[in-house]
């Protein structure tokens, strides 16, 4: 009784919520019972509250592997705005700024510590490693670890000997939002997991409409679904550098507030595309692959794939980076068949990852090659869309979902098609479109109030140089309207207001929210 009361103690003093989400608290107990544990979550379903939360708990600190820079950042600044300490090991440090950071962690300064898998052998980190209690090693898009998962890091193989380096072996949890039957095997295997508590909680996205489009001109139709989302922040992937910035110079001569964001850019061009996206100065991003995994944007309404991507796995974890906020968002693919000889092309000459041999990389070739095949029978089949994405992961899903371009054509889809017959029934063909969130059906709020919510938001943020989210989300935003808090006490009930942000901002939020009052 008393440790359940210390999680749902921590649950709503630091993350502001008085209930898990599904699949949470289970995580959350077996890594505090000191058991180890693999969690199977979607984008935007909460994996992260699942090990900081014990964290925070444990005695010592938590190291957490993740894959980059941009999702260590967004995390650890996250952290801290919650009042949590905690800091990150990768290459945006300067030589100082490392040597400082290490010098406060062997301090005990930090309970939660994120760390790029490569820099776990070197010397100055090892050394770390050997002094510092360590309660608990977390190993974030865990996918990367397996030769038959999407992003497959020879570095990730490293994690199980830094866990069998230390002195003591801590709880071990590993969690992604994209694996199959097969790459969940290997990561029990390969990390070493020792009987884990392990949680799926399914694939399947409600909030997601998905889409897919055969358009006579890609660029038209991406011009009209932006035009659907004028007001919203929105993300645009293409196979391509080359294709990124002709597309985004495109919008940006169409007086669309675009940027472009690709590995073959400066890093500080990189760095300030990013920051024009999440702090709101643009409202579009055009991507490369290389951008999205971390960044925590809640608001993002629209994510146009204007490529057809290699394989499912990618597709399901990039077109979720729409609607992490539980909100309605489009996820739509512009398909044509020079795609799939593109992604031929990139298969067959993509240079292999390093420290793998000629065995290892010709059947992970050959993985990419039956993994383009899937993505191909999604982006040209007949079948419900949702109904293919959940079977590919091994889940079950009822033939018709009533929300995808197939069960459910939009006719702003439908205008850029061209010769592309869809094996629909009427009845759903006429269905409109839902316009009130899914988890908030029946429960309006004021437009009004959220738009001057959102304003107050932008200009607190700005003020402390973090982005618009790391304040508040839009889903606490419109709890307050809903809610109207009058005190602070009544602040402190909405969800997603922790006690540090409580005193932080509480007071500036209900002094506008009385202000509208009075005025209505």
């Amino acid at each position: 009784m008393e440790d359940t009361q210390r999680i749902y103690t921590t649950l709503k003093q630091v993350f502001g919520y008085d209930e898990f989400r599904p699949g949470q608290e289970e995580l959350v107990t077996a890594l505090l019972d000191g058991r180890d544990a693999l969690g199977v979550m979607p984008t935007g379903a909460g994996k992260s509250l699942c090990f900081q939360l014990p964290a925070l708990l444990m005695e010592g600190a938590t190291v957490v592997v993740s894959p980059l820079v941009s999702l260590m950042n967004d995390q650890v600044t996250s952290l801290v705005a919650m009042g949590v300490r905690a800091a990150y090991f990768n290459q945006s440090l300067t030589p100082g700024q490392y040597q400082k950071a290490l010098g406060l962690a062997m301090q005990g300064r930090y309970k939660i510590i994120y760390v790029a898998p490569e820099r776990l052998a070197t010397p100055r980190f090892a050394a770390l490693a050997q002094v510092l209690p360590i309660s608990m090693v977390v190993v974030d898009e865990a996918h990367c670890v397996s030769q038959w998962g999407m992003n497959f890091r020879p570095d990730y193989l490293a994690v199980a000997d830094f866990v069998a380096s230390l002195p003591a072996r801590p709880v071990v949890a590993a969690f992604t939002a994209t694996a199959t039957g097969r790459v969940r095997a290997d990561i029990e295997e390969l990390l070493h997991l020792q009987n884990p508590a392990q949680v799926t909680t399914g694939f399947d996205r409600p909030n997601l409409y998905y889409g897919v489009m055969r358009p006579r001109s890609k660029d038209s139709a991406l011009l009209e679904l932006l035009e659907h989302h004028a007001e919203d922040s929105c993300i645009v992937y293409c196979a391509t550098r080359k294709e990124t910035e002709r597309v985004a110079g495109m919008l940006t001569d169409r007086g669309i507030e675009a940027r472009c964001y690709h590995a073959g850019m400066e890093q500080e061009a990189r760095r300030a595309s990013q920051e024009d996206f999440v702090f709101d100065r643009a409202r579009v991003m055009v991507a490369t692959n290389a951008f999205g995994m971390g960044i925590d944007k809640s608001n993002v309404r629209l994510v146009v794939h204007y490529n057809m991507p290699k394989d499912l796995e990618s597709y399901y974890q990039e077109a979720g980076r729409a609607g992490r906020d539980g909100e309605e968002a489009d996820c739509v693919l512009l398909y044509a068949p020079k795609d799939v000889k593109l992604n031929q092309f990139l298969i067959e000459h993509s240079d292999p990852a390093p420290g793998i041999t000629e065995e290892q990389a010709a059947q992970l070739q050959a993985n990419d090659q039956e993994r383009l095949r899937q993505m191909t029978f999604y982006s040209t089949g007949k079948t419900c869309l949702r109904a293919r994405i959940r079977r590919y992961f091994g889940e079950y899903a009822p033939k018709e979902c009533g929300f995808c371009s197939v069960c459910a054509p939009r006719p702003w889809l439908e205008d850029h098609t061209d010769g592309f017959e869809w094996d629909t029934q009427p009845e759903l063909s006429r269905r409109p479109r839902r316009t009130v969130p899914i988890q908030e059906e029946g429960l309006p709020y004021p437009e009004e109030l959220y738009r001057r919510l959102k304003e107050l938001r932008t200009a607190l943020a700005r003020r402390q140089g973090v982005p618009a989210y790391v304040v508040f989300t839009d889903a606490t935003l419109r709890a307050m309207c809903r809610r109207q808090p009058t005190d602070l006490a009544g602040m402190g009930e909405v969800p997603g207001v922790g006690e540090r942000k409580l005193r932080q901002y509480g007071p500036d939020f209900l002094t506008e929210i009385h202000a509208w009052q009075q005025e209505h």
